[in-house]
């Protein structure tokens, strides 16, 4: 009971002190359990989604996806059935009603201003026709549902967007053809949409206009009669189409329960929600593994100030034990507090993640908030015992201290310099993370290497973390001659007090150090990237122009004959990729994706070949290989190979050339001409083109970028790129992707500031005495304020300093690893890193306005009064 009073008189006693250290707890639960928050009310979301729009059983093509995924990927058409079948089904025992759904998502939607309806999300734009079983998921109100041709009904989220209205006119555009019609009606969804544009047509107009012809559904949706469960419906529908393959590997066509289809569709979207949330977990983490070092500074300052108070405790009978247990219980109270504020502060972050995803094109209702038991239990258990781990050591250092220690002067830091043995340890680690970092860099495989990379991360990082107070020795003073000098004694001054316990300063940096680390690494693998694909791109592409879909959809045919009637266009080049299963001469068969494309692509790219020339893998009957296909399979020039084309026959084709795999561009593809595949693919199930190229005429570069631009104007969803728009295009994607891993390390480096206000209000306590004692022999409160400033930026510079290095060593790493699958640009982005650097300064300053502030405002008399 006594511990327990100590350990709370403590606590409360030091309420300020601790506040900062409770703020590093709070925003690390937060973060975790704002992640789980937010991906469980995403997972509801989509649960709720496919709970409503699936009927108690569903027919659908063999060779269809999951549902609502019944897309041809190389036609841009929907796979499909006879409309004859839905007789046939509703036929079965146990089916009161059976009708057909028209569904497709290989299409874009227009307004009269020629502006893209669909999501800029990534959420599909689809379109089908209107059912009785949509009234499960949806609701007309306003208007009416789409009655004949011209007519067309949309989601209310959609309308709303972008301010449409009954009457307005939109245009279809899908591979069958462009078709107009107006707003009839708008249906409001029942549950929340997460984001997908949905456009409902009439049912022969559905057929004729998306899938080619009436007569044909991509799905039947079979209702159960009273009493009948969805299993024996399955099994009986199955009976009445003489098909027993359900869902597994037999049969003509799939079927699926409503669990079954809504678990098909959680499963694809699942995979990446959970993607994102370990990654923001991972990123947690991070921003924990920060805390620790906050924390354990703040309890080990706590400590040595009150060693005469302990040592008091010790001389009148408490015990080692008891009094490591006091300062463990402190550490729980603010793992209890921290955790608790963070758990609460993390519904707040969800629903802040589901507003900013709301204004990306992502809608997510704060009805489906989900909360589940684990959430808190994860978030206090971590910060708890986060809090209590990093007090251990701490807290041994105070069980330690002896009676005799009250005689000795408060606040007498008992870990002045860094022991020899942590320094050797700290040497070891170091060095065996830089040789393991060596060995990455000279494997002979990625995949191998990746193994070494990691370890070495690790190693250099715990090396780095406990030789910090050696490194501060150095580093601090190095920094100090640079920066401090200038300020004459007052620069001495704050020079002396970040040397004056090297532990502290080495672990105050360090804290800093873990994110910009990250920062550099990442900096010189994006920048290296893009160096090393501009540079490849320079080498090995010679089109003018790339023409490509934003959102991947295939070519549709009235783009193509656009392009190709372009002026000032030497040529067009035509590029699918046609799916196949290959044999090789050594008899084993492996799926693989063939580029059929037009023989103008061999100037398109140009390639290197180790055996052939490219050109001849466009003539009759012959393909490419790559030269690691190659070597794997044993096959050499002149060698046939047989090639299955999905839903075609089979060929007999010749290897003409063998190209080089190293390189990025088009590595491993193998390569035939559309000539070719069209033997052996009927013409109905002939892939679209996925990209398409361009050649300008001499001279005419300006006036062909403008004809194509121009010819393709009426369809948004496709754009024209020169190579500078393609190298810039690249380098935003990786840009953009850099910043929002920038905003995640964020947190991190909040943390880490907070480290740095900690110690610095800390350490000003501690010196109380000698802060009033300077102020006595004529420093003045500017000086003062300016010296505690000064040692806060060289502590802040100190840990960007090895941030930085370390981050530029991991990346600099990495990128050798790139280089064996066709990166091998390294490009250390300087003026990223001296921002970065620089910033560090600025951070430094911010840290210690508070503290500065408080000596500052310092009475002498009982500063100097202090004991």
């Amino acid at each position: 009971m006594t511990v327990w009073k100590t350990s709370m008189r403590n606590f409360f006693a030091h309420k300020g002190r601790m506040a900062l250290s409770a703020v590093a707890v709070l925003l690390s639960v937060a973060f975790v359990s704002g992640t789980l928050v937010f991906t469980d009310t995403m997972n509801t979301t989509f649960d709720k989604l496919f709970a409503a729009t699936a009927s108690d059983v569903t027919v659908s093509p063999k060779s269809a996806g999951g549902a609502g995924d019944d897309e041809n990927p190389e036609t841009g058409k929907p796979e499909s059935l006879p409309a004859s079948l839905v007789g046939k089904v509703a036929k079965a025992p146990g089916a009161k009603s059976a009708e057909g759904a028209v569904t497709s998502m290989s299409v874009t939607v227009v307004n009269s201003a020629n502006k893209d309806m669909g999501s800029s999300s990534g959420a599909p734009t689809i379109a089908g026709n209107w059912t009785q079983n949509d009234l499960k998921a949806m609701e007309i109100t306003s208007g009416h549902a789409p009655r004949g041709p011209t007519d067309v009904m949309v989601d209310a989220d959609t309308a709303e967007k972008h301010h449409l209205k009954i009457g307005d006119e939109l245009r279809t555009i899908a591979v069958t053809g462009d078709f107009t019609a107006k707003v009839s009606g708008i249906a409001s969804f029942k549950v929340t949409n997460p984001g997908a544009t949905v456009v409902y047509f009439d049912t022969a107009t559905a057929q004729r206009e998306l899938l080619g012809k009436e007569g044909l559904f991509t799905g039947i949706s079979v209702t159960a009669a009273a009493g009948v469960s969805d299993e024996q419906l399955k099994r009986n529908v199955a009976t009445t189409l003489s098909d027993a393959g359900g869902t597994g590997t037999g049969g003509t066509y799939k079927l699926q329960t409503a669990k079954e289809a809504a678990d098909s569709s959680r499963e694809d979207v699942g995979s990446f929600l959970d993607v994102m949330k370990y990654a923001m977990l991972g990123f947690a983490g991070i921003a924990l593994l920060v805390g620790i070092f906050l924390i354990v500074n703040t309890f080990s300052m706590l400590v040595a100030q009150r060693t005469r108070e302990i040592g008091l405790m010790r001389a009148i009978g408490s015990s080692r034990k008891q009094v490591n247990r006091s300062v463990l219980l402190e550490a729980l109270l603010l793992g209890i507090v921290g955790s608790i504020a963070g758990v609460a502060a993390g519904v707040g972050l969800a629903v802040g993640l589901m507003k900013l995803m709301g204004s990306m094109g992502m809608e997510l209702s704060t009805s489906d908030l989900t909360v589940k038991v684990t959430t808190p239990v994860v978030g206090l258990v971590l910060g708890i015992v986060v809090t209590v781990v990093a007090a251990y050591v701490p807290a041994r250092r105070a069980g330690k201290i002896s009676p005799m220690a009250a005689l000795r002067d408060a606040g007498t830091p008992a870990d002045g310099k860094a022991g020899r043995i942590r320094a050797g340890i700290g040497l070891l680690l170091t060095g065996g993370g830089a040789a393991t970092l060596l060995v990455a860099t000279q494997a002979d495989k990625a995949s191998e290497g990746s193994m070494f990379l990691g370890l070495g991360v690790v190693l250099s990082l715990i090396g780095f973390v406990v030789i910090g107070p050696l490194l501060a020795g150095v580093v601090v003073r190095a920094l100090s001659a640079v920066v401090l000098r200038m300020f004459g004694p007052v620069g001495r001054l704050a020079e002396r007090n970040a040397l004056r316990n090297p532990r502290r300063t080495g672990a105050t940096g360090a804290a800093l150090m873990i994110g910009l680390a990250l920062v550099a690494c990442l900096s010189v693998v994006g920048s290296s990237m893009v160096a090393s694909a501009t540079d490849e791109l320079d080498k090995s592409v010679g089109a003018d122009f790339i023409i490509q879909s934003g959102k991947g959809q295939p070519f549709v045919p009235q783009v193509e004959k656009a392009l190709k009637k372009a002026p000032h266009i030497e040529h067009v080049t035509d590029y699918k990729g046609v799916v196949t299963k290959l044999t090789s001469p050594d008899g084993r068969t492996e799926d693989e994706e063939l580029v059929a494309a037009d023989p103008t692509y061999a100037q398109d790219l140009r390639r290197e070949t180790v055996a052939g020339e490219l050109s001849a893998a466009y003539g009759k009957n012959a393909m490419s290989v790559g030269d690691t296909y190659a070597k794997r399979h044993g096959v050499k020039l002149g060698d046939t190979i047989k090639v299955a084309f999905k839903k075609g026959g089979t060929a007999e084709l010749k290897i003409a050339a063998i190209t080089s795999d190293d390189g990025n561009v088009d590595k491993g593809a193998m390569y035939t001409s559309i000539t070719t595949a069209a033997q052996y693919i009927p013409a109905d199930r002939m892939p679209q083109n996925q990209m398409m190229f361009a050649k300008a005429e001499d001279g005419k570069a300006k006036e062909a970028y403008a004809a194509l631009k121009a010819s393709i104007a009426d369809y948004p969803q496709y754009k024209v790129q020169n190579q500078t728009d393609f190298k810039q295009e690249l380098k935003d994607q990786i840009g953009q992707l850099l910043n929002i891993v920038y905003g995640l390390l964020a947190l991190a480096i909040i943390v880490a500031v907070l480290g740095v206000v900690n110690t610095l209000a800390l350490s000003v306590v501690e010196r109380t005495r000698e802060i009033g004692l300077m102020r006595a022999i004529g420093l003045s409160r500017r000086q003062l304020r300016r010296m505690i400033r000064l040692e806060s930026v060289v502590i802040a510079l100190f840990g960007a300093l090895l941030g930085l290095g370390l981050g530029m060593g991991w990346g600099t790493a990495a990128q050798k690893l790139l280089a064996l699958e066709g990166l091998k640009v390294l490009e250390i982005p300087w003026s990223t890193i001296i921002t970065v650097f620089v910033a560090s300064a600025f951070v430094g300053l911010f840290a210690a306005l508070v503290p500065a502030f408080r000596a500052g405002r310092m009475n002498v008399l009982n500063a100097i009064a202090t004991e």
